[in-house]
C-alpha cells in the first residue's frame, strides 16, 4: 500500500537548535511529556551523553546531571516510569557487556545505581545486549539478549539468551528486586534485537506482552503472546501480510496498533527472498499489527522506501518515540561500507501523525470589548495549527432594570507573600529545562497566505502569565454562562507548512525549571494573566492557586438573596455539530449584514447553523475582531469532504464583529492526518458602551484567619463608580439538584476596592471541579447605568506542595 493511499504524511524536522547529538545506532530513547529523553549508542566509540530535545520547541539540550553516572551503553534496556528512567544492561566496550541497573530521576536530572534482590529462585540477569526491557504497572519484564559465553571480552562467543525476568518497582524511587516467574507455555525462542511491547485492550482482557522477530543466528519475523495475568506463552494467529524478518527494528503502541519500523531484512531480488546467510540490508518499510484483530497492515514497502525524499530512509539501530498519537524516529545506521569497514549513520529526525487531534477544549474567553474577543483554550499536544469558527446571534438589548453591559477589562492575579506558578501539564512532575529567551507576536492577527509556506517552529515556550477580562452581562438575573477559567498559554510549534493566523499576545520570559520560576510582579497592562500559589493555606491546609476571568454575570442588589450562574457554556446543548472533517459553512441571511439585527430571533437549531471560519491559528490563543465569508456561490454548503483543502483566506471577504452580540465559538486541531473533531461549543458576547468594565488586578493574600481580597477599579468605568459587589460560590441543595448552576452568596457591597473574606464565610464555599478544583469568587462594579461585567476569580485548590524560590 502507497503512503499516500495509507494517508501517511511523514514530516521531517529541518529547523532546531542546540547541540546536536553526532548519529549513531543501537542508542534508545523514552518520552516524558514532549521531552524525548535518548541515551547511549554508538558510532566510532560508544556515546555516554544524555541528550534531550524538546518536540515543542525544537531544541535539543544537554541537562547537566548528577549522581552516580552510568559509563556509555549500548543495544540497553529504557524505560519510563513517571519521570523516572530505567536503564539496564547493554555493551559497555566490545566484547564486555553489562547487568547493570541505574535509575534516572529526570525531575532533577540525578543519577542512582540501584542493586536489585536476587531471586529467590535462581540467578539475577547475567550481563547482556539487545534485550527487551518493557514496563508495565510497577514491575519491568526482561526477555533474551546476547551473552558473551566467553570470559574474555577479546574472544567474544555469542550466546542467545530465552530467559525471562521480572523486576518490581518501588514507588517513586528504588526497586524491589529480581523474579523468575513461572510460566506456562512454550517459552520464545532465544534471540536479541528484538522488540517487545505491553498492550491492554480497554474494554476486555488482561494485559499482553509482544514479542517480534530479532536474531538468533538468522532474522526473525515470529509473533510472541504472554498474558501478563496468567503468566502463558502463545503464538497468536495473525492475518494480513507478515512483514519481512528483521532484527534492529523499533516498535511502538499508539492506540491499539504497534508500528513496527526499519531494521535489517533479508535481501531480495525478483522477489525471492535471500536465504539465511545470504545478503542483508537496512530498510524503511514501515507497518502496523492491530492488536484487537491481529491483522498485519503494510503502510511502506521495502520497494517504496528511498524513493523521494518524503519518506525516512532505510536504518537500522534507530530509535523510534511516541509523544501522544504522533511517532518521532531518530538516526540509526543506514548500511556498511566494507571499504572503509565501518558503520554509516544518518542523524535525521522524522514524525508522523499516526490519527487525527482530540478535540481540544471548549474556548475559554480572557478579554472582550464592543467588537472583537481575547480568547483561548487548552493545548492540545502535538499539533500544527487550530482551526477557529464561530457562529453568530443576534445582539440582546438591554432590558429595564436589570444591570446592563460594560466593556470588559483585563483582569490579572497577582501574589502578595507567595511564589509565581507555571502551570505545566497535569499528573506530571516539573521537568527541568534550559533557560531559554522568548519573544511573542503582538496582539493581532497576522493572516498568513495558504499557498506561503510557513514555519512553524520557534524556540520559545511561555511560562505562566496570562491576561484575563469578560463579556459584559447578560441582561438577565436568572442565569449566565460561566465563560471558563484562565490558564497558562503555551505555544506549540511543531514545524507545517500551513496557513496560520499568530495571534498571540504574550510577554517575554525567562525559563529556568519549571518549579522554580522566581516571584512576579504582574503588570495589569501585559497580555497574559499571572496563575499565582501560596505557600500556606488556613482554608485548605495546602497549596493553593488562583486564576482569574472575567465573565457575563447579572449581580442582584439585596445582600441576603442567592444568585444563580449556569456554570457551563451551552450545558443543556447536545446537538452540537461535531464533524471530524474540515468545516466550512455558508453565509446567515442577515446576522451578518451590514447592521446588526434589530430584534432576537427564535431560537436556532444546531443543523440550521453556518459556521464561518475565524482563521487557523498556531498558538492555542486568538484575538477575534472578524470573520471570514464565503462566496456566494457556497451559500448553502455546511461542510466540506473530509480533508478538504482549506480555503484561501485571501480570496473570502471579511465580516466585523457587532457590539451587543451573541457569538458561539467552536474550535479543531490540525496535525498532519488533517483537522480533528470540534470542542464543544461555547458562547460570549460583545459588550454594550457605557456599563463600567471590570475590575482588575485582582489579589488574594491570606492571613491567620482570613483572607484579603482586593482589586483595583475598572481602567474603563464610563462614569462614577457607585458601588462594588464580590459573591462567593456556595455549597446549596439547588448545585446538586443541578450541577451546571452555581450559587453565589454576596459577601460585600461597597465602595472599597477590597474586603475580608471570614474562614466562616470560606467553610461554606462550593469547590468547583468543573476544569481543575477551586473556589469561585466574583467582584463587578456598578455605574450610574448598571453593574458591568463581573470578574470570576478561581482560587486553585491544589494537592501538590510549591516550591517558592
Amino acid at each position: 500500500m502507497a503512503a499516500a493511499a495509507a494517508g501517511l504524511s511523514w514530516r521531517r524536522v529541518s529547523s532546531f537548535t542546540g547541540p546536536v547529538p553526532r548519529s549513531r545506532h543501537g542508542h534508545r530513547a523514552v518520552a516524558i511529556r514532549e521531552l524525548l529523553i535518548i541515551f547511549g549508542g554508538g558510532n566510532e566509540g560508544i556515546a555516554d551523553e544524555l541528550h534531550v530535545y524538546n518536540t515543542v520547541t525544537n531544541q535539543w539540550f544537554l541537562p547537566a546531571v548528577r549522581g552516580d553516572i552510568p559509563p556509555g551503553c549500548a543495544a540497553h534496556g529504557f524505560v519510563c516510569d513517571g519521570t523516572r528512567i530505567l536503564v539496564f544492561g547493554g555493551m559497555v566496550e566490545y566484547g564486555r557487556y553489562s547487568n547493570d541497573l541505574y535509575e534516572l530521576q529526570a525531575s532533577r536530572w540525578l543519577w542512582k545505581k540501584v542493586k536489585p534482590q536476587a531471586p529467590s529462585n535462581g540467578s539475577p540477569p547475567c550481563p547482556r545486549l539487545g534485550h527487551s526491557f518493557s514496563l508495565y504497572g510497577n514491575k519491568c519484564y526482561l526477555f533474551g539478549g546476547l551473552a558473551n559465553e566467553s570470559e574474555d571480552s577479546n574472544n567474544n562467543v555469542p550466546r542467545y539468551l530465552n530467559d525471562f525476568y521480572e523486576l518490581e518497582l518501588q514507588h517513586g524511587s528504588g526497586v524491589v528486586g529480581w523474579s523468575i516467574p513461572v510460566t506456562k507455555g512454550i517459552l520464545p525462542s532465544p534471540r536479541e534485537s528484538h522488540t517487545a511491547i505491553v498492550y491492554c485492550r480497554k474494554d476486555v482482557g488482561s494485559p499482553k506482552m509482544y514479542i517480534f522477530g530479532g536474531m538468533c543466528g538468522c532474522r526473525l519475523n515470529d509473533l510472541w503472546e504472554l498474558d501478563i495475568e496468567t503468566m502463558t506463552w502463545s503464538r497468536p494467529e495473525t492475518k494480513g501480510t507478515v512483514p519481512l524478518p528483521r532484527s534492529l527494528h523499533t516498535a511502538n503502541v499508539i492506540g491499539n496498533k504497534m508500528y513496527v519500523f526499519g531494521g535489517w531484512v533479508p535481501q531480495s531480488a525478483g522477489g525471492e527472498i535471500s536465504a539465511p546467510d545470504g545478503e542483508w540490508k537496512c530498510t524503511g518499510s514501515f507497518s502496523y499489527l492491530n492488536l484487537d484483530t491481529t491483522e498485519w497492515i503494510g503502510l511502506i514497502s521495502d520497494c517504496q522506501e528511498d524513493k523521494s525524499n518524503l519518506l525516512p530512509g532505510p536504518r537500522a539501530g534507530h530509535c523510534a518515540v511516541a509523544v501522544g498519537t504522533r511517532l518521532y524516529i531518530w538516526s540509526g545506521r543506514d548500511g556498511y561500507r566494507k571499504a572503509w569497514n565501518n558503520q554509516v549513520c544518518c542523524k535525521d529526525l522524522w514524525y508522523l501523525d499516526t490519527e487525527r487531534p482530540l478535540a481540544p477544549s471548549q474556548v475559554q474567553l480572557i478579554r472582550a470589548t464592543t467588537n472583537s474577543f481575547q480568547l483561548k483554550w487548552d493545548e492540545v499536544p502535538t499539533v500544527e495549527g487550530y482551526l477557529l469558527q464561530l457562529h453568530a446571534d443576534s445582539p440582546v438589548p438591554p432590558v429595564a432594570g436589570i444591570p446592563g453591559a460594560g466593556v470588559p477589562e483585563t483582569s490579572v492575579l497577582s501574589s502578595q507573600g507567595g511564589c509565581s506558578l507555571h502551570q505545566s501539564p497535569q499528573s506530571l512532575p516539573s521537568i527541568p529545562y534550559p533557560e531559554m529567551k522568548v519573544d511573542h507576536p503582538s496582539q493581532t492577527n497576522n493572516l498568513i497566505p495558504n499557498n506561503v509556506q510557513v514555519s512553524l517552529s520557534s524556540n520559545s515556550k511561555v511560562e505562566g502569565k496570562e491576561k484575563v477580562a469578560a463579556p459584559e452581562n447578560k441582561v438577565t438575573q436568572e442565569t449566565m454562562k460561566n465563560h471558563a477559567d484562565a490558564t497558562g498559554f503555551k505555544e506549540s510549534n511543531a514545524p507545517s507548512l500551513l496557513p496560520v493566523c499568530t495571534s498571540s499576545a504574550q510577554t517575554s520570559a525567562n525559563v529556568g525549571e519549571l518549579h522554580d520560576l522566581d516571584k512576579q510582579t504582574v503588570n495589569p497592562d501585559a497580555s497574559v494573566s499571572s496563575t499565582v500559589s501560596s505557600t500556606q493555606s488556613m482554608v485548605t491546609q495546602q497549596a493553593v492557586k488562583t486564576e482569574s476571568s472575567s465573565t457575563n454575570g447579572a449581580v442582584v442588589k439585596d445582600e441576603t438573596s442567592l444568585t444563580t450562574f449556569n456554570s457551563k457554556s451551552e450545558a443543556a446543548e447536545n446537538a452540537y455539530v461535531m464533524p471530524s472533517a474540515r468545516v466550512n459553512t455558508g453565509q446567515t441571511n442577515d446576522s451578518h449584514s451590514s447592521r446588526a439585527p434589530q430584534r432576537p430571533p427564535a431560537p436556532v437549531k444546531a443543523r440550521d447553523r453556518r459556521w464561518y471560519d475565524v482563521g487557523i491559528f498556531k498558538n492555542n490563543s486568538a484575538v477575534v475582531s472578524q470573520f471570514y465569508l464565503l462566496p456566494e456561490d457556497t451559500l448553502n454548503i455546511n461542510s466540506k469532504t473530509e480533508g478538504a483543502d482549506v480555503p484561501d483566506y485571501r480570496l473570502l471577504k471579511k465580516q466585523d464583529l457587532f457590539p451587543g452580540t451573541v457569538y458561539r465559538f467552536r474550535v479543531a486541531a490540525i496535525n498532519g492526518c488533517g483537522v480533528g473533531p470540534f470542542s464543544k461549543i461555547s458562547e460570549f458576547k460583545t459588550c454594550i458602551p457605557g456599563f463600567p468594565g471590570a475590575p482588575s488586578t485582582v489579589k488574594i493574600t491570606k492571613s491567620v484567619d482570613c483572607i484579603h481580597l482586593s482589586w483595583e477599579p475598572p481602567s474603563s468605568p464610563s462614569g462614577n463608580i457607585l458601588e462594588y459587589s464580590a459573591y462567593l460560590a456556595i455549597r446549596s441543595t439547588q448545585l446538586q439538584e443541578n450541577p451546571s448552576q452555581l450559587v453565589f452568596m454576596r459577601i460585600y457591597c461597597g465602595l472599597k476596592t477590597s474586603c475580608i473574606v471570614t474562614a466562616a464565610q470560606l467553610s461554606n464555599a462550593h469547590v468547583d471541579y468543573t476544569s481543575r478544583p477551586a473556589i469561585v469568587f466574583r467582584i463587578s462594579a456598578k455605574n450610574e447605568r448598571g453593574y458591568g461585567p463581573a470578574t470570576q476569580v478561581r482560587w486553585l485548590q491544589g494537592k501538590v506542595p510549591v516550591t517558592c524560590s
